[in-house]
């Protein structure tokens, strides 16, 4: 497993903003209809959701490839600072209370992950989609806020898979 580095949390904090810049449709018209505005996050909250369970699976074709978008991420995020910035790189603190996916757990992350293909696929949030779970593989080990809601959301995933294959 991939720790992430400052860059690798600057990539995934520059890719929120984006969506959220691109999402906020402005003040007065937040008050007015906050639900229906606020449920056009859905998407990418969804993927970010699946990119943070992806970057705690351990292993197999899921992890490797959550590791290499972890790994390019940092680079990219890394040189970014270094030369875009004339900033310094190393390695984030990473949350404490880091929990990986059980066996259970890796079950509902493969099947997330079959959901997740068809849904790129079929629906007209793709490209939202696939922002959330970048953004997730970035920001899912960090310390920050994000890597706090890394721990409930395994212990969910575990837990649902416990009472899925537990009933098998």
């Amino acid at each position: 497993m991939n720790f992430v580095t400052f860059g690798g949390v600057t990539v995934g904090l520059c890719i929120l903003g984006y969506q959220l810049a691109n999402w906020y449709p402005g003040y007065r018209a937040l008050r007015k209809k906050p639900l229906p505005l606020l449920a056009r996050l859905a998407p990418f909250l969804l993927g970010w959701i699946y990119g943070v369970l992806a970057i705690l699976g351990v292993g197999g074709l899921i992890g490797w490839a959550a590791d290499t978008a972890l790994w390019i991420s940092n680079w990219l995020g890394d040189a970014a600072l270094v030369w875009g910035v004339g900033g310094t790189t190393g390695q984030s603190a990473t949350g404490t209370d880091y929990l990986p996916l059980t066996r259970a757990g890796g079950g509902v992350l493969l099947i997330l992950t079959i959901v997740m293909v068809a849904a790129v696929k079929k629906s007209a949030y793709g490209r939202d989609l696939k922002l959330g779970t970048w953004c997730g593989i970035c920001l899912g080990t960090s310390a920050g806020i994000a890597g706090f809601a890394a721990v409930p959301l395994a212990q969910a995933a575990n837990w649902l898979g416990d009472r899925v294959y537990g009933a098998l």
